[in-house]
């Protein structure tokens, strides 16, 4: 079903209740598509818990998966060590290195494929925030090697994950999900060997994620079994490395397509520039850049990373004197309330001023809502603000293909991969 389609079926089904049903992922379904069903449904996680087409993809145990207390547990985990403040001054000071070591990689090769290159700066970033020591090491080794094929098959292996997640689930060879599985092993085998060092090690001292995984208890003083440790971390990672780096593409997109927003940009950065010592920005420089933050939320809202996220209805529920039966999937499209126009103005035009107002309730869904909304939400907003930062003050860019058409699977993306003529200002 193409996107106009489904629009269709928003106008003749939806009108006044915000969903219709359809039968979708071998199963029959609730398309969910205003501010108001979406609302309702993320937050009664009791009657509409979390069930992806395709599980065993994430892995079973893994946060994006686990419903209760078992997942209220390992968020609070997570969400303390990527998404609160101290977590987030610690990596704004980690990430920049890698930043400013990337654009002027960028520069140096002249042009470049924005999706490719968003990709490997983050790749780098990920090896020092959140990714186990030795294996930190190894990603560092191969990244300055001229062993290419193994880096290309880390890309391949997360890039294979993501288009078996939202995929029919038959595994059977040449489909998505049956790739997806095989990419699954390869990386399960590089975390699990990590695993086995750290456990033989016996440190109860080190400071990456997968160390803090492995001390988490539950209220019986239980500690995470090796599968689950596994199952975070492969999701975790992919979660973040991917989400970002297609942010960071669609902001180089956006900010080439509206050089009055990029001009704009430039001017309060070059500010806070002009008064800041040394080459990185600090978290109290970031919170006074006003504007810049109003472009990571366009952007974030434009780039739609989840296009749409999958709830059960785990007993019968009435909507609006519409009941929606036991065993039922829901389906929340996320992009679909980003480009309504009843909900922003002119929702395909990039526009940052559009923040100088909040938006309308329950409109901007991006992170998700309700208990499970997105446990990363401020270190994503930390790092394109950043990324932006550091472009805005010392780049210039423009893109090749200009009127690239676009592809919408996994993610919409420009055909050529946002190719563009990257230089020194």
């Amino acid at each position: 079903m193409n996107i106009n389609s489904w629009e269709n079926c928003v106008i003749r089904y939806g009108a006044g209740v915000g969903m219709y049903r359809t039968h979708l992922f071998g199963s029959p379904s609730i398309i969910g598509c205003s501010p108001a069903f979406n609302k309702f449904v993320m937050q009664n996680d009791n009657l509409f818990p979390i069930r992806w087409p395709a599980q065993d993809i994430v892995g079973q145990k893994s946060l994006v998966v686990l419903n209760g207390k078992a997942h209220a547990r390992l968020r609070s985990y997570v969400s303390n060590a990527i998404n609160k403040p101290d977590a987030l001054k610690k990596i704004a000071k980690l990430v920049q290195p890698r930043i400013v070591a990337s654009l002027r990689l960028w520069a140096e090769k002249g042009q470049i494929r924005g999706i490719e290159e968003t990709k490997k700066g983050n790749r780098m970033i990920f090896s020092h925030v959140n990714v186990p020591g030795n294996l930190r090491k190894h990603w560092k080794n191969v990244c300055q090697s001229r062993a290419r094929p193994g880096l290309d098959e880390l890309d391949r292996c997360f890039e294979g994950l993501v288009k078996g997640v939202r995929a029919q689930p038959i595994n059977l060879p040449g489909t998505a999900y049956h790739h997806a599985l095989q990419c699954r092993k390869i990386l399960m085998a590089i975390f699990r060997t990590e695993l086995e060092k750290k456990n033989g090690n016996g440190s109860e001292d080190g400071d990456d994620l997968m160390d803090g995984l492995m001390r988490i208890k539950d209220e019986h003083g239980e500690i995470l079994c090796d599968d689950e440790v596994l199952d975070n971390i492969v999701s975790l990672v992919l979660a973040g490395y991917e989400s970002t780096s297609l942010a960071s593409m669609w902001a180089l997109y956006y900010l080439a397509k509206y050089p009055d927003v990029l001009q704009k940009l430039r001017e309060e950065n070059n500010a806070v520039n002009n008064k800041k010592r040394g080459d990185f920005i600090t978290n109290e420089d970031l919170a006074k850049l006003k504007y810049t933050n109003k472009v990571v939320e366009e952007t974030i809202r434009m780039a739609n990373i989840a296009a749409f996220t999958f709830r059960l209805v785990s007993e019968d529920t009435e909507y609006k004197g519409h009941m929606l039966p036991k065993g039922w999937k829901v389906i929340l499209w996320i992009r679909y309330m980003h480009t309504d126009p009843n909900n922003f103005d002119n929702p395909m035009c990039f526009n940052p001023d559009r923040w100088n107002q909040p938006p309308k309730p329950g409109t901007y869904q991006v992170f998700g809502g309700g208990a499970r909304i997105c446990a990363g939400n401020n270190l994503a907003r930390l790092q394109l603000a950043i990324y932006l930062h550091h472009l805005a003050t010392g780049y210039k860019w423009e893109l090749v293909n200009p009127n690239a058409k676009m592809e919408y699977l996994p993610h919409p993306k420009p055909v050529d991969g946002v190719e563009i003529a990257f230089s020194t200002l």
